[in-house]
């Protein structure tokens, strides 16, 4: 009898490169996300005639961009790195046109918030009004761009991904917003931005997972990648269940808040799992043969 074949390769080096990425990158893209909710939801906030809630979403979205940069320099090790990717301006490349959407993106949002709390109403405007024109391009840019890449599970899921990245953004920059609010005065737009935001990753995964189908979605059932998926999902369901009861809305916004990040963190390690693994590139090479 023939033995099972093993998915070995050349000197049993992996087929493809593993990505390199440390933890600096899913808190880069999640931190993102948040940031794009938010200058999102500020603007809708501003149009609502709730200037107390803009305010704040637009100094939410400043932080949590700034942290954003932070994470990626830590990531890249050199800031001159982030320079050296404006030497060229390549529509093809979606981390090349990443680079200068946050390029734009940045100084919007720190002018909206800075100039908001100086009392520099016009400038504030402006720099909101730009801030969420860009936000969408933002909160998607990471899910093209990790889906445009080699990466078994990423690449085969390259319909569904954005759309993953644009749910949690939703969900995590309107619990955020909750989070952030005083008693009494949480946005109901916050809350329910949250909630249909985590709705919307919940069946963004479960339509992506469809997609993989049952031999490389079996890598988010392996390793970190389960326990992280398992874990965000966990924590977005029982989140959005208790966003509904105001009693229970700022734990319910807490608990959407980290399933979303997990979410990030889920998708990192599977991509990471399946470039590991020969045989998630072998078997559908073959397939398409």
């Amino acid at each position: 009898m023939v033995p099972p074949a093993e998915f070995r390769t050349y000197y049993d080096r992996p087929v493809l490169k593993t990505p390199v990425w440390k933890h600096w990158i899913p808190a880069y893209m999640f931190v993102g996300g948040v940031s794009a909710g938010s200058s999102l939801l500020a603007e809708a906030l501003a149009w609502s005639g709730d200037r107390r809630g803009a305010r704040r979403a637009r100094a939410t979205a400043l932080v949590a961009i700034a942290a954003g940069a932070g994470f990626l320099v830590a990531d890249l090790g050199r800031q001159d790195r982030f320079h050296h990717m404006l030497r060229v301006f390549r529509p093809s490349s979606p981390m090349n046109m990443g680079t200068w959407l946050l390029t734009a993106y940045g100084p919007a949002v720190g002018a909206a918030a800075l100039a908001d709390e100086i009392g520099l109403t016009g400038v504030a405007r402006v720099g909101s009004v730009v801030a969420a024109g860009l936000a969408p391009a933002i909160a998607t840019y990471t899910g093209v761009l990790v889906a445009d890449t080699a990466v078994p599970v990423w690449h085969d899921a390259y319909r569904e991904l954005p759309f993953v990245f644009a749910a949690g953004t939703a969900a995590s920059a309107g619990a955020a917003a909750v989070l952030v609010a005083p008693p009494g005065r949480v946005p109901e737009a916050a809350t329910r931005l949250a909630l249909l935001g985590a709705i919307a990753e919940i069946g963004a995964v479960a339509a992506m997972r469809k997609r993989l189908g049952s031999f490389i979605g079996e890598v988010y059932e392996e390793g970190e990648a389960a326990r992280l998926e398992t874990a965000a999902r966990a924590t977005t369901v029982a989140g959005a269940a208790l966003l509904v009861p105001r009693v229970t809305r700022r734990l319910g916004a807490a608990l959407v808040f980290t399933g979303a990040a997990l979410q990030r963190f889920a998708i990192t390690a599977a991509g990471t799992q399946s470039a590991r693994d020969p045989k998630y590139v072998v078997v559908p090479q073959r397939a398409r043969i």
